[in-house]
């Protein structure tokens, strides 16, 4: 679908693209690739599914000796006074025996079933939200969250109801056909042929039908995970959507993708629904068949020793409707089929995105002194688009640097590089003189103490979130913590205090929520800190509260501080002031006042 606008709260486009582009939304493995990645789920399971066959061939046989039975009850019924009560009571129990354990049979196919289906349905989403882990930061960027969230919950329902109706049906349906032609030309050959001869214009509809069926239904698949983006990233973007009365805008933009994914809906829903009647009219067809040819073999034989009695055509033509109903029941199952391979196809093809490289046998970096270096340092988002180039900085250990410079040019960047979150195109960064390629990323990262600008608290007590860093931690050094940030006090006002639940919108205001932030970080207490406007969402007053707790906590730790108020890195050691990539100055506060240069033009700027 061609995006001519972007309306208010569709923010996909702001991210960084990865390398792979936003091609990789619409990858999907094929059908032989997706077939071999259910057979790698199924394959701890292959006993089930053996006694899953079992049942199967048990129901099969036991509904394929009813009509047989059938048909020996009406020989036994020659005449008026002519009939063999004996013979049919006789055959009626065998009936019944064989009813019971076709349902003895069918109960337990469909427990093992289910029990299959749901232990790799949980299999699956396990998988892949755990290859979410592995995954590198320019994969997570380029997609938009609530399509990711789709291919694990909608995908994955999808994939699992797919599979259990063919699990359910399809095993039954090819046994029983198989079973009846068996049959029918042990009984008579010329039945048999008429049912062999007609049976391929039902699979030839079938298979072409089927084959466009699956192009729909991933076309389906695609356009309900844009929808479904779109709308997580809408409501999670009201406020700036309601701010700028551009709902009518993104109402129209989802009538868009909602035209487009009815289209889309209508299109799988006819290819599905076509096989039904298509197949009914082939099995009608094979019925008719039957009855004629049997007519005549009944008619032609009479007083035969080769007789073909009425019974025997009574057995065939139920045969012939046993033979017929799972073609009906398979079609069904195949477009169902079509779309849970659509929809794993998407699954399989997450699974095997690019992760990021292993750190086995990395260097485990202890609790650093917090020298860190940049040696020309190079890296972009996009190869076409430049970002960092040349990058140059010695920082000491214990030092403070401060990273200023208008919107776009490479702040955030250099924390992402800092923290590994990406790898830089050339050059390096390095640790103590290790560059951090070389070490484990979360031995690296345990190092850092990181407060962003965008607070992130998980549903949890307000324990729980400031422990996350240090679970071990004692009371005491949590509401120290806190107290050191100006925190506990609102803390010790919630329902519960410390033990209070929070995450919700509107449970905490984003002031509090930084505070909780900054109490963490002080918890843990690392080597080294990275502070990207950790006081943005705070007020005046306690802003200089909490820049008296992070000096405390600064001290002696190599800080890196991103800061859009120049009024809050004063006391910095070193200010980077950076520009389209580059550090165009760079010294203390007062230095660059001097200078009377870009510093100074943004310092003044604000005053």
């Amino acid at each position: 679908m061609n995006r001519k606008k972007l309306p208010v709260g569709q923010t996909t486009s702001a991210r960084p693209e990865g390398r792979e582009g936003q091609t990789a939304r619409r990858r999907a493995l094929g059908k032989h690739e997706t077939m071999r990645g259910i057979a790698r789920y199924l394959k701890p399971y292959l006993p089930l599914l053996a006694l899953t066959v079992l049942c199967a061939l048990v129901t099969v046989a036991a509904q394929l000796a009813v009509p047989y039975f059938i048909g020996r009850a009406v020989d036994c019924i020659v005449g008026a006074g002519e009939v063999d009560y004996d013979a049919i009571f006789r055959i009626f129990a065998a009936i019944g025996g064989c009813i019971a354990a076709a349902f003895v049979a069918q109960y337990l196919m469909s427990l093992i079933n289910n029990r299959v289906v749901y232990h790799v349905l949980y299999k699956v989403r396990l998988d892949t939200f755990a290859k979410f882990q592995r995954l590198p930061l320019k994969f997570l960027d380029a997609h938009p969250y609530g399509e990711i969230s789709g291919i694990v919950l909608t995908d994955a329902e999808q994939f699992s109801d797919g599979l259990l109706l063919g699990f359910t049906q399809l095993f039954t349906g090819v046994v029983t056909i198989l079973g009846v032609l068996v049959i029918l030309f042990l009984l008579r050959w010329e039945v048999a042929l008429v049912v062999v001869l007609v049976t391929p214009l039902s699979l030839f509809a079938a298979k072409f039908i089927s084959s466009h069926t699956y192009k729909t239904f991933r076309r389906q698949a695609e356009v309900r995970a844009e929808q479904t983006a779109f709308i997580d990233e809408a409501i999670g973007n009201l406020k700036v959507v309601k701010a700028y009365t551009h709902e009518d805008e993104n109402t129209a933009f989802f009538a868009e993708q909602n035209e487009e994914y009815r289209k889309c809906s209508l299109r799988a829903v006819f290819f599905a629904s076509t096989p039904n009647p298509v197949t009914r009219f082939v099995n009608s067809l094979v019925y008719a068949g039957v009855a004629l040819t049997g007519a005549i073999l009944a008619i032609s034989t009479a007083g035969t020793a080769a007789v073909f009695t009425v019974g025997a055509l009574t057995t065939c033509l139920s045969y012939c409707n046993q033979y017929t109903k799972p073609f009906n029941e398979i079609t069904e199952v195949l477009a169902e089929f079509q779309n849970a391979l659509a929809c794993a196809g998407r699954i399989f093809a997450l699974q095997n995105e690019e992760e990021q490289p292993s750190d086995a046998g990395k260097t485990q970096l202890g609790r650093a002194k917090g020298e860190v270096s940049l040696t020309d340092v190079c890296f972009s988002y996009r190869p076409e688009q430049k970002l960092i180039e040349h990058f140059n900085v010695q920082v000491g250990a214990g030092r403070r640097v401060a990273i200023v410079g208008p919107t776009g040019c490479g702040k955030t960047t250099i924390i992402n590089l800092l923290m590994r979150f990406y790898d830089t195109d050339s050059g390096s960064v390095a640790v103590d003189g290790i560059d951090v390629r070389d070490m484990t990323r979360t031995s690296l990262r345990k190092n850092y103490g990181m407060v962003l600008q965008e607070t992130w608290l998980k549903h949890a007590t307000v324990r729980e979130n400031l422990c996350m860093g240090r679970p071990d931690c004692t009371e005491e050094e949590m509401i120290a913590a806190a107290q050191a940030v100006h925190a506990h006090g609102f803390i010790r006002r919630l329902p519960k205090g410390y033990d209070t639940v929070i995450g919700g919108e509107g449970s905490l205001s984003e002031g509090q929520k930084q505070l909780l932030c900054v109490a963490r970080v002080m918890l843990c207490r690392p080597p080294m800190l990275i502070l990207d406007e950790a006081t943005s969402n705070i007020d005046t007053r306690t802003e200089h509260l909490v820049q008296d707790a992070f000096a405390r906590l600064m001290e002696g730790r190599t800080c890196f501080i991103v800061a859009h108020r120049l009024s809050t890195i004063k006391n910095a050691d070193l200010i980077l002031v950076m520009n389209a990539g580059k550090i165009v100055e760079q010294g203390t506060h007062e230095q660059l006042l001097a200078k009377g240069g870009f510093y100074a033009q943004l310092y003044n700027a604000q005053f």
